[in-house]
Protein backbone atom coordinates (compact mmCIF):
# COMPACT_ATOMS: atom_id res chain seq x y z
CA UNK A 1 0.00 0.00 0.00
CA UNK A 2 1.18 3.49 -0.83
CA UNK A 3 0.34 6.70 0.99
CA UNK A 4 -1.76 9.26 -0.85
CA UNK A 5 1.35 11.42 -1.26
CA UNK A 6 3.39 8.53 -2.68
CA UNK A 7 0.55 7.73 -5.08
CA UNK A 8 0.55 11.32 -6.33
CA UNK A 9 4.29 11.17 -6.98
CA UNK A 10 3.85 8.09 -9.16
CA UNK A 11 0.80 9.28 -11.07
CA UNK A 12 1.11 13.03 -11.62
CA UNK A 13 2.88 13.75 -14.93
CA UNK A 14 2.45 17.48 -15.53
CA UNK A 15 5.25 20.05 -15.67
CA UNK A 16 7.15 20.36 -12.41
CA UNK A 17 6.19 16.92 -11.05
CA UNK A 18 8.78 14.20 -10.31
CA UNK A 19 7.13 11.64 -12.60
CA UNK A 20 6.61 14.28 -15.24
CA UNK A 21 10.33 15.05 -15.11
CA UNK A 22 11.15 11.37 -15.56
CA UNK A 23 8.78 10.92 -18.51
CA UNK A 24 10.28 13.98 -20.16
CA UNK A 25 13.54 12.04 -20.55
CA UNK A 26 11.92 9.73 -23.14
CA UNK A 27 10.57 9.84 -26.68
CA UNK A 28 6.82 9.14 -26.81
CA UNK A 29 4.74 7.91 -29.79
CA UNK A 30 1.99 10.44 -30.46
CA UNK A 31 0.68 9.82 -34.02
CA UNK A 32 1.44 8.20 -37.38
CA UNK A 33 2.67 9.77 -40.58
CA UNK A 34 -0.51 8.60 -42.27
CA UNK A 35 -2.65 10.71 -39.95
CA UNK A 36 -0.72 13.85 -40.87
CA UNK A 37 -0.91 12.95 -44.56
CA UNK A 38 -4.71 12.95 -44.27
CA UNK A 39 -4.89 16.08 -42.12
CA UNK A 40 -1.83 18.34 -41.62
CA UNK A 41 -2.59 19.22 -37.99
CA UNK A 42 -3.57 17.22 -34.93
CA UNK A 43 -4.25 18.32 -31.35
CA UNK A 44 -1.95 16.48 -28.94
CA UNK A 45 -2.35 16.21 -25.18
CA UNK A 46 0.95 14.97 -23.74
CA UNK A 47 2.26 15.05 -20.16
CA UNK A 48 -0.33 17.63 -19.19
CA UNK A 49 0.38 20.05 -22.06
CA UNK A 50 -1.88 21.03 -24.97
CA UNK A 51 0.03 21.04 -28.25
CA UNK A 52 -0.45 20.94 -32.00
CA UNK A 53 1.37 18.45 -34.20
CA UNK A 54 1.70 19.63 -37.80
CA UNK A 55 3.32 18.77 -41.10
CA UNK A 56 4.32 21.69 -43.32
CA UNK A 57 4.40 21.57 -47.11
CA UNK A 58 8.09 20.71 -47.17
CA UNK A 59 7.39 17.57 -45.09
CA UNK A 60 8.84 18.91 -41.83
CA UNK A 61 7.00 17.95 -38.63
CA UNK A 62 6.55 20.31 -35.71
CA UNK A 63 5.01 20.07 -32.25
CA UNK A 64 4.18 23.49 -30.86
CA UNK A 65 1.92 25.20 -28.32
CA UNK A 66 -1.73 24.88 -29.27
CA UNK A 67 -2.33 28.62 -28.91
CA UNK A 68 -0.90 31.45 -31.00
CA UNK A 69 1.15 33.99 -29.04
CA UNK A 70 -0.74 36.88 -30.63
CA UNK A 71 -4.41 36.49 -29.68
CA UNK A 72 -4.36 32.94 -28.29
CA UNK A 73 -6.19 31.30 -31.19
CA UNK A 74 -6.14 27.51 -31.65
CA UNK A 75 -3.35 26.70 -34.10
CA UNK A 76 -4.83 23.31 -34.96
CA UNK A 77 -6.96 25.31 -37.41
CA UNK A 78 -3.81 26.85 -38.88
CA UNK A 79 -2.54 26.73 -42.46
CA UNK A 80 0.55 24.64 -43.30
CA UNK A 81 3.02 26.63 -45.40
CA UNK A 82 6.31 25.66 -47.02
CA UNK A 83 8.30 26.30 -43.84
CA UNK A 84 5.88 26.40 -40.94
CA UNK A 85 2.32 26.69 -39.64
CA UNK A 86 0.41 29.94 -40.17
CA UNK A 87 -2.25 31.15 -37.76
CA UNK A 88 -5.47 31.61 -39.70
CA UNK A 89 -6.50 34.63 -37.58
CA UNK A 90 -3.85 37.23 -38.48
CA UNK A 91 -1.27 35.24 -40.43
CA UNK A 92 1.49 34.92 -37.87
CA UNK A 93 3.62 31.91 -38.78
CA UNK A 94 5.74 29.57 -36.63
CA UNK A 95 8.44 27.09 -37.55
CA UNK A 96 9.12 23.73 -35.87
CA UNK A 97 11.21 25.41 -33.15
CA UNK A 98 8.24 27.58 -32.13
CA UNK A 99 9.91 30.70 -33.52
CA UNK A 100 7.59 33.25 -35.11
CA UNK A 101 8.98 33.77 -38.61
CA UNK A 102 6.28 35.99 -40.15
CA UNK A 103 3.94 38.75 -38.91
CA UNK A 104 2.39 40.11 -42.14
CA UNK A 105 0.77 43.36 -40.96
CA UNK A 106 3.51 44.17 -38.46
CA UNK A 107 6.09 43.78 -41.20
CA UNK A 108 4.07 46.06 -43.48
CA UNK A 109 4.00 48.82 -40.87
CA UNK A 110 7.58 48.29 -39.71
CA UNK A 111 9.55 46.66 -42.56
CA UNK A 112 12.75 46.73 -40.55
CA UNK A 113 11.15 45.76 -37.25
CA UNK A 114 12.38 42.82 -35.16
CA UNK A 115 9.17 42.11 -33.27
CA UNK A 116 8.85 38.59 -34.66
CA UNK A 117 12.29 37.66 -33.37
CA UNK A 118 11.03 38.27 -29.83
CA UNK A 119 8.04 35.93 -30.22
CA UNK A 120 8.57 32.24 -29.60
CA UNK A 121 6.13 29.63 -28.34
CA UNK A 122 6.73 26.24 -26.74
CA UNK A 123 7.99 23.62 -29.20
CA UNK A 124 9.32 20.09 -28.92
CA UNK A 125 11.30 17.97 -31.40
CA UNK A 126 9.54 15.29 -33.45
CA UNK A 127 11.10 12.33 -35.23
CA UNK A 128 9.67 9.57 -37.41
CA UNK A 129 10.47 5.86 -37.10
CA UNK A 130 8.64 3.06 -38.95
CA UNK A 131 5.73 5.35 -39.73
CA UNK A 132 5.32 6.48 -36.11
CA UNK A 133 5.86 10.08 -34.98
CA UNK A 134 7.55 10.44 -31.60
CA UNK A 135 8.03 13.53 -29.45
CA UNK A 136 10.62 14.48 -26.85
CA UNK A 137 9.81 17.06 -24.17
CA UNK A 138 12.89 16.89 -21.98
CA UNK A 139 16.23 18.63 -21.46
CA UNK A 140 18.74 19.04 -24.26
CA UNK A 141 20.51 17.30 -25.78
CA UNK A 142 17.75 14.91 -26.77
CA UNK A 143 18.69 11.22 -26.68
CA UNK A 144 18.34 8.99 -29.72
CA UNK A 145 14.93 7.59 -30.62
CA UNK A 146 15.19 3.96 -29.46
CA UNK A 147 15.29 1.60 -32.43
CA UNK A 148 13.52 -1.33 -30.78
CA UNK A 149 13.60 -4.46 -32.92
CA UNK A 150 10.01 -4.38 -34.21
CA UNK A 151 10.61 -0.89 -35.58
CA UNK A 152 13.51 -2.01 -37.77
CA UNK A 153 12.67 -5.59 -38.75
CA UNK A 154 12.68 -6.38 -42.46
CA UNK A 155 9.92 -8.10 -44.44
CA UNK A 156 7.03 -7.26 -42.15
CA UNK A 157 3.76 -5.36 -42.42
CA UNK A 158 3.00 -2.86 -39.67
CA UNK A 159 0.02 -1.13 -38.15
CA UNK A 160 -0.83 1.01 -35.13
CA UNK A 161 -3.97 0.67 -33.01
CA UNK A 162 -4.91 3.39 -30.52
CA UNK A 163 -7.34 3.95 -27.66
CA UNK A 164 -7.74 6.98 -25.39
CA UNK A 165 -8.41 5.65 -21.90
CA UNK A 166 -10.05 7.73 -19.14
CA UNK A 167 -7.53 6.72 -16.49
CA UNK A 168 -3.98 7.23 -15.28
CA UNK A 169 -1.11 5.55 -17.14
CA UNK A 170 0.07 3.58 -14.08
CA UNK A 171 -3.12 1.51 -13.91
CA UNK A 172 -2.39 0.30 -17.44
CA UNK A 173 1.26 -0.39 -16.78
CA UNK A 174 0.86 -2.21 -13.47
CA UNK A 175 -1.34 -4.75 -15.24
CA UNK A 176 1.78 -5.93 -17.08
CA UNK A 177 3.42 -6.78 -13.75
CA UNK A 178 0.45 -8.88 -12.69
CA UNK A 179 0.65 -12.34 -14.34
CA UNK A 180 -2.01 -13.99 -12.18
CA UNK A 181 -4.81 -11.86 -13.65
CA UNK A 182 -4.50 -13.88 -16.88
CA UNK A 183 -6.17 -16.98 -15.46
CA UNK A 184 -9.02 -14.94 -13.97
CA UNK A 185 -9.69 -11.88 -16.13
CA UNK A 186 -9.00 -13.60 -19.44
CA UNK A 187 -9.69 -17.31 -18.92
CA UNK A 188 -12.21 -17.66 -16.08
CA UNK A 189 -14.07 -14.45 -16.92
CA UNK A 190 -14.30 -15.28 -20.63
CA UNK A 191 -15.78 -18.67 -19.77
CA UNK A 192 -18.21 -17.00 -17.38
CA UNK A 193 -19.39 -14.75 -20.21
CA UNK A 194 -20.18 -17.87 -22.23
CA UNK A 195 -21.97 -19.60 -19.34
CA UNK A 196 -25.73 -18.95 -19.29
CA UNK A 197 -25.51 -19.11 -15.50
CA UNK A 198 -22.42 -16.91 -15.33
CA UNK A 199 -22.53 -13.44 -16.94
CA UNK A 200 -24.79 -14.02 -19.91
CA UNK A 201 -26.37 -10.63 -19.14
CA UNK A 202 -23.34 -8.94 -20.74
CA UNK A 203 -23.89 -8.58 -24.51
CA UNK A 204 -21.94 -11.15 -26.49
CA UNK A 205 -19.63 -10.33 -29.38
CA UNK A 206 -18.57 -12.63 -32.21
CA UNK A 207 -14.96 -13.10 -31.08
CA UNK A 208 -15.72 -14.67 -27.73
CA UNK A 209 -14.39 -18.24 -27.44
CA UNK A 210 -13.71 -20.55 -24.46
CA UNK A 211 -10.36 -20.32 -22.69
CA UNK A 212 -8.41 -23.09 -21.04
CA UNK A 213 -7.98 -22.06 -17.41
CA UNK A 214 -4.36 -22.58 -16.38
CA UNK A 215 -3.54 -21.96 -12.73
CA UNK A 216 -0.25 -20.30 -11.91
CA UNK A 217 2.22 -22.31 -9.87
CA UNK A 218 5.06 -19.83 -9.39
CA UNK A 219 5.78 -16.27 -10.43
CA UNK A 220 9.04 -14.38 -10.31
CA UNK A 221 10.44 -11.03 -11.43
CA UNK A 222 13.98 -9.97 -12.23
CA UNK A 223 15.47 -6.62 -13.11
CA UNK A 224 17.37 -6.53 -16.40
CA UNK A 225 19.03 -3.74 -18.36
CA UNK A 226 15.80 -2.73 -20.14
CA UNK A 227 13.30 -3.12 -17.29
CA UNK A 228 11.75 -6.16 -15.60
CA UNK A 229 11.41 -9.80 -16.72
CA UNK A 230 8.18 -11.50 -15.69
CA UNK A 231 8.36 -15.31 -15.25
CA UNK A 232 5.70 -17.91 -14.48
CA UNK A 233 4.89 -21.61 -14.32
CA UNK A 234 1.48 -23.25 -14.67
CA UNK A 235 0.15 -26.12 -12.56
CA UNK A 236 -0.75 -29.45 -14.20
CA UNK A 237 -4.45 -29.97 -14.84
CA UNK A 238 -6.59 -32.57 -16.67
CA UNK A 239 -5.30 -32.70 -20.24
CA UNK A 240 -2.50 -30.21 -19.49
CA UNK A 241 0.93 -31.17 -18.17
CA UNK A 242 1.51 -27.61 -17.02
CA UNK A 243 4.92 -25.94 -17.26
CA UNK A 244 8.13 -25.94 -15.26
CA UNK A 245 11.14 -23.71 -14.85
CA UNK A 246 12.54 -25.40 -17.96
CA UNK A 247 9.82 -23.92 -20.20
CA UNK A 248 9.98 -20.59 -22.10
CA UNK A 249 7.48 -18.90 -19.79
CA UNK A 250 10.21 -19.10 -17.16
CA UNK A 251 13.52 -19.34 -19.05
CA UNK A 252 12.76 -16.55 -21.52
CA UNK A 253 10.11 -14.74 -19.57
CA UNK A 254 8.21 -11.69 -20.63
CA UNK A 255 9.85 -8.23 -20.81
CA UNK A 256 8.34 -5.07 -19.38
CA UNK A 257 10.35 -2.28 -20.99
CA UNK A 258 10.86 0.74 -18.76
CA UNK A 259 9.12 3.07 -18.32
CA UNK A 260 5.84 2.43 -20.17
CA UNK A 261 6.06 -0.31 -22.79
CA UNK A 262 5.13 -4.00 -22.88
CA UNK A 263 6.46 -6.40 -25.51
CA UNK A 264 3.84 -9.03 -26.45
CA UNK A 265 4.79 -11.37 -29.28
CA UNK A 266 5.19 -9.16 -32.33
CA UNK A 267 3.62 -6.07 -30.74
CA UNK A 268 4.61 -3.21 -28.49
CA UNK A 269 2.01 -1.73 -26.16
CA UNK A 270 2.79 1.85 -25.15
CA UNK A 271 0.95 3.52 -22.27
CA UNK A 272 1.54 7.20 -23.05
CA UNK A 273 0.46 9.65 -20.30
CA UNK A 274 -1.68 12.40 -21.80
CA UNK A 275 -2.30 13.87 -18.36
CA UNK A 276 -3.03 12.55 -14.88
CA UNK A 277 -6.38 11.01 -15.86
CA UNK A 278 -6.01 10.09 -19.54
CA UNK A 279 -3.73 7.66 -21.33
CA UNK A 280 -3.04 7.06 -25.00
CA UNK A 281 -2.80 3.29 -25.36
CA UNK A 282 -0.89 2.54 -28.57
CA UNK A 283 -0.33 -0.93 -30.02
CA UNK A 284 2.44 -1.08 -32.63
CA UNK A 285 2.58 -4.42 -34.47
CA UNK A 286 5.03 -5.89 -36.97
CA UNK A 287 3.56 -8.92 -38.73
CA UNK A 288 6.11 -11.38 -40.12
CA UNK A 289 5.53 -12.83 -43.56
CA UNK A 290 5.27 -16.58 -44.19
CA UNK A 291 8.42 -18.23 -45.61
CA UNK A 292 9.14 -17.21 -49.19
CA UNK A 293 6.70 -14.28 -49.18
CA UNK A 294 7.82 -10.67 -49.60
CA UNK A 295 5.88 -8.12 -47.61
CA UNK A 296 3.81 -5.70 -49.72
CA UNK A 297 5.09 -2.12 -49.73
CA UNK A 298 3.23 0.08 -47.26
CA UNK A 299 3.14 3.70 -48.36
CA UNK A 300 2.05 4.60 -44.85
CA UNK A 301 1.61 2.58 -41.67
CA UNK A 302 -2.17 2.52 -41.07
CA UNK A 303 -3.65 3.60 -37.76
CA UNK A 304 -6.91 2.09 -36.54
CA UNK A 305 -9.15 2.53 -33.51
CA UNK A 306 -9.18 -0.13 -30.80
CA UNK A 307 -12.60 0.47 -29.23
CA UNK A 308 -13.25 0.50 -25.52
CA UNK A 309 -17.04 0.80 -25.67
CA UNK A 310 -19.70 -0.78 -27.86
CA UNK A 311 -22.51 1.25 -29.43
CA UNK A 312 -24.75 0.43 -26.48
CA UNK A 313 -22.24 1.97 -24.06
CA UNK A 314 -21.05 -1.30 -22.51
CA UNK A 315 -17.38 -2.25 -22.44
CA UNK A 316 -16.21 -4.60 -25.19
CA UNK A 317 -14.90 -7.62 -23.31
CA UNK A 318 -14.74 -10.35 -25.97
CA UNK A 319 -11.00 -10.00 -26.51
CA UNK A 320 -7.96 -9.86 -24.28
CA UNK A 321 -7.02 -6.21 -24.57
CA UNK A 322 -10.64 -5.14 -24.20
CA UNK A 323 -10.83 -7.03 -20.91
CA UNK A 324 -7.59 -5.42 -19.74
CA UNK A 325 -8.69 -1.91 -20.66
CA UNK A 326 -11.97 -2.43 -18.79
CA UNK A 327 -10.07 -3.50 -15.68
CA UNK A 328 -7.80 -0.45 -15.93
CA UNK A 329 -10.29 2.35 -16.36
CA UNK A 330 -12.88 0.98 -13.92
CA UNK A 331 -10.35 1.54 -11.11
CA UNK A 332 -11.23 5.22 -11.52
CA UNK A 333 -9.38 8.17 -13.07
CA UNK A 334 -6.52 7.62 -10.59
CA UNK A 335 -6.52 4.41 -8.56
CA UNK A 336 -6.61 4.84 -4.77
CA UNK A 337 -3.46 2.90 -3.95
CA UNK A 338 -3.68 4.12 -0.38
CA UNK A 339 -6.72 1.84 0.00
CA UNK A 340 -5.40 -1.29 -1.73
CA UNK A 341 -4.55 -4.58 -0.03
CA UNK A 342 -1.60 -6.19 -1.85
CA UNK A 343 -0.82 -9.91 -1.71
CA UNK A 344 1.84 -12.33 -2.90
CA UNK A 345 0.64 -12.06 -6.50
CA UNK A 346 1.58 -8.37 -6.44
CA UNK A 347 5.34 -8.66 -5.94
CA UNK A 348 5.96 -7.50 -9.52
CA UNK A 349 3.89 -4.39 -8.99
CA UNK A 350 5.84 -3.58 -5.85
CA UNK A 351 9.14 -4.05 -7.72
CA UNK A 352 7.97 -1.78 -10.55
CA UNK A 353 6.99 0.98 -8.14
CA UNK A 354 10.41 0.77 -6.50
CA UNK A 355 12.08 0.99 -9.92
CA UNK A 356 10.01 4.06 -10.76
CA UNK A 357 11.07 5.71 -7.51
CA UNK A 358 14.76 4.97 -8.18
CA UNK A 359 14.58 6.38 -11.70
CA UNK A 360 12.59 9.44 -10.55
CA UNK A 361 15.37 10.21 -8.08
CA UNK A 362 17.94 9.95 -10.89
CA UNK A 363 15.95 12.35 -13.04
CA UNK A 364 15.63 14.81 -10.15
CA UNK A 365 19.40 14.63 -9.61
CA UNK A 366 20.07 15.26 -13.31
CA UNK A 367 21.55 11.78 -13.85
CA UNK A 368 20.97 9.53 -16.87
CA UNK A 369 17.96 7.25 -16.50
CA UNK A 370 17.20 3.74 -17.74
CA UNK A 371 16.68 3.18 -21.49
CA UNK A 372 18.09 6.50 -22.66
CA UNK A 373 20.35 5.86 -25.65
CA UNK A 374 23.06 8.10 -27.05
CA UNK A 375 25.39 5.65 -28.83
CA UNK A 376 24.27 5.14 -32.46
CA UNK A 377 26.00 1.77 -32.66
CA UNK A 378 24.23 0.43 -29.56
CA UNK A 379 20.97 1.89 -30.89
CA UNK A 380 21.17 0.31 -34.35
CA UNK A 381 18.74 -2.44 -33.30
CA UNK A 382 17.70 -2.92 -29.68
CA UNK A 383 16.79 -6.58 -29.42
CA UNK A 384 14.06 -7.78 -27.08
CA UNK A 385 12.52 -11.18 -26.42
CA UNK A 386 9.27 -12.80 -25.44
CA UNK A 387 8.04 -16.03 -23.93
CA UNK A 388 5.90 -16.31 -27.06
CA UNK A 389 8.96 -16.49 -29.31
CA UNK A 390 11.76 -18.20 -27.34
CA UNK A 391 13.77 -18.89 -30.47
CA UNK A 392 13.63 -15.30 -31.64
CA UNK A 393 11.19 -16.06 -34.48
CA UNK A 394 7.68 -14.67 -34.71
CA UNK A 395 5.20 -17.39 -35.59
CA UNK A 396 1.82 -16.92 -37.23
CA UNK A 397 0.14 -18.17 -34.06
CA UNK A 398 1.30 -15.35 -31.77
CA UNK A 399 0.38 -12.45 -34.02
CA UNK A 400 -3.10 -12.33 -32.53
CA UNK A 401 -2.18 -12.98 -28.94
CA UNK A 402 -3.80 -9.73 -27.80
CA UNK A 403 -6.46 -9.70 -30.54
CA UNK A 404 -6.49 -5.91 -30.97
CA UNK A 405 -5.53 -6.67 -34.56
CA UNK A 406 -9.07 -7.92 -35.25
CA UNK A 407 -9.77 -4.22 -35.91
CA UNK A 408 -6.73 -3.75 -38.15
CA UNK A 409 -7.02 -3.00 -41.89
CA UNK A 410 -3.75 -4.92 -42.44
CA UNK A 411 -4.72 -8.32 -41.04
CA UNK A 412 -7.01 -9.43 -43.92
CA UNK A 413 -4.11 -9.06 -46.35
CA UNK A 414 -1.82 -11.01 -44.02
CA UNK A 415 -4.44 -13.77 -43.76
CA UNK A 416 -4.58 -13.89 -47.55
CA UNK A 417 -0.80 -14.17 -47.84
CA UNK A 418 -0.66 -16.97 -45.27
CA UNK A 419 -3.49 -18.81 -47.01
CA UNK A 420 -1.61 -18.70 -50.31
CA UNK A 421 1.67 -19.75 -48.71
CA UNK A 422 0.15 -22.73 -46.93
CA UNK A 423 -2.18 -23.90 -49.73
Amino acid sequence: MLTATENERLTQVGPGTPMGALFRRYWHPIATTGELAESPTKVIRLLGENLVLYRDRSGTYGLIDQLCAHRRVDLSYGIPEEQGLRCMYHGWMYDETGQCIEQPFEETVHPDGRFKEKVKITAYPVQELAGVLLAYMGPAPAPLVPRWDLFVWDNVMRDVGTTVLPCNWLQCMENSLDPVHVEWLHAYYTNALLDPHGRADIPQRPNLAPWRVRQHGKISFDLFERGIIKRRTFKPSPGDLGTTEADPEWTSGHPIVFPNMLRVGSSFEYRVPMDDTHTLHLVFSAYAMPPGVTAPVQDTVPRYDVPLFADDGTCIVDYTLGQDMTAWWTQGPVARRDLEKLGQSDVGIILFRKLLQVQMAKAEAGDEVMNVFRDPIENEQLALFSEYQPGGEVSRANLWVRQASQYSPVVPEIDRLYAIATA
